[in-house]
């Protein structure tokens, strides 16, 4: 076996991807988070803050990325978005081969990763589980975040990928819109699933 069998979470915002990772974590399966990595990577001292400044004056301070100002400076803006990603991306890179590197003796790792399908992360794992939730329960999810509102909520919407296709194109889909103990349950037999044809 080359390394431990890489399972890509991934899902659109509101779906509970982050609520079903840590119900992997919580079955021993390790998991890389990209969100937290690109944190990591801009929080104060982070290795991206320079570079960030210098590609969007006036967007970090000595706490890291301010990161309001920063989505404020690429909102809506495709080229700015692309220049940023251009930078983020290629670290966060490294971080996940560290990451394996890490874990290359246990049997799987899960990468938690929300754009995977539309930026060709799916091209690097050896499975993926979609996370969904009818449309409704995603909605209000959303918008019960602090300072989310519904063209904020449109416009990230549309920039992801459909649920349908997301869920067309997965090997496994968790549902989320039932109870946290449904899903819980779900997610255990998935891993058992999936450990077992690994034996």
């Amino acid at each position: 076996m080359s390394g431990p069998h890489i399972i890509g979470l991934t899902g659109s915002i509101g779906m509970g991807k982050s609520t079903v990772a840590a119900m992997f974590a919580d079955e021993g399966v390790p998991v890389f988070d990209a969100d937290a990595a690109v944190h990591d990577l801009q929080k104060a001292g982070g290795a991206l803050v320079p570079a960030i400044e210098l590609a969007f004056p006036g967007t970090t301070s000595v706490d890291g990325v301010d990161r309001k100002a920063l989505g404020a400076a690429v909102f809506g803006d495709k080229d700015r978005l692309a220049k940023l990603e251009s930078i983020i991306h290629p670290a966060v890179a490294e971080q996940r081969i560290a990451f394996l590197s890490d874990h290359a003796e246990v049997d799987m790792v899960l990468f938690d990763i929300p754009l995977l399908f539309e930026k060709g992360g799916h091209k690097g794992v050896d499975s993926i589980v979609v996370v969904s939730s009818p449309y409704a329960v995603q909605r209000e999810r959303v918008l019960a975040r602090p300072g989310m509102t519904a063209e904020k909520f449109d416009q990230i919407f549309a920039l992801q990928m459909n649920d349908a296709d997301k869920r067309a194109r997965a090997d496994h889909v968790i549902e989320t819109g039932h109870s946290l103990d449904e899903t819980r349950q779900n997610v255990r037999e998935l891993v058992k699933k999936l450990r077992a044809g690994l034996a």
